[in-house]
């Protein structure tokens, strides 16, 4: 089993959730690219939903596989979404973001009425902390923001000629500790410029991890 197997694997217990009828958010990445494609074989089949995307890439890819896909800006509620994870731990706190699309990713999130994460097994640690945390930054307060999470302790490398779907750039950052992940957001949440960023720590209510062709569903305690 290679790894991208274990994503499909994941992705495809994930998308057995779905019901006609359903508004599904599609996330952003390489594992949630499988669950698009999941999907687009059971719309084949005669499942009837329809869907949002957290991204250019991801609506695009949806439409090309036959899904039919909605503004997001219509709704202001969706049954279920999905998506991949950079980390994700026994608590279901995540980090996301790799993709760059953390702040729509967390906005539809926060709409669906239930999130569910997709991840091959490198994805699921004790505890969330060694990736990258992305925060999304205005431009115009580009140094402000930099200067602020240096004072938080982190290591900032802001991605070189990015931008994000909202025209905004990503800012990387690297923690020698993440002892209390809540504050941390509530701190990044209250610097002015900093629009949004990786950290899911209310929003994931189940996780399919496969790992070695062997898929664990996850349940928020």
């Amino acid at each position: 089993m290679t790894i991208d197997d274990d994503k499909r694997l994941a992705a495809q217990a994930a998308v057995a959730e779905v019901r006609d009828g359903m508004v599904v958010g599609l996330g952003t990445g390489s594992t949630a690219a499988f669950a698009i494609a999941a999907l687009a074989a059971r719309i084949a089949d005669g499942l009837h939903i329809q869907a949002v995307a957290t991204s250019e890439a991801s609506a695009h890819a949806a439409f090309a596989a036959g899904i039919v896909v909605r503004d997001f800006a219509d709704f202001a509620t969706l049954d279920l979404a999905i998506d991949g994870a950079d980390e994700v731990d026994a608590r279901l706190w995540a980090i996301k973001g790799a993709g760059g699309a953390m702040l729509r990713e967390k906005a539809v999130a926060a709409a669906a009425r239930r999130m569910i994460v997709i991840a091959d097994g490198s994805k699921h640690v004790a505890a969330i902390g060694a990736a990258k945390l992305p925060v999304e930054v205005l431009p115009f307060a580009r140094a402000f923001v930099v200067a602020q999470l240096e004072i938080l302790g982190a290591t900032v490398t802001v991605r070189p000629d990015y931008e994000t779907d909202n025209g905004n750039l990503v800012a990387d950052c690297r923690f020698a500790a993440m002892p209390d992940p809540r504050a941390l957001a509530a701190a990044i949440d209250a610097i002015p410029g900093a629009l949004g960023h990786g950290l899911f720590l209310d929003e994931v209510d189940a996780a399919y991890i496969a790992s070695r062709g062997v898929v664990t569903r996850l349940k928020r305690p």
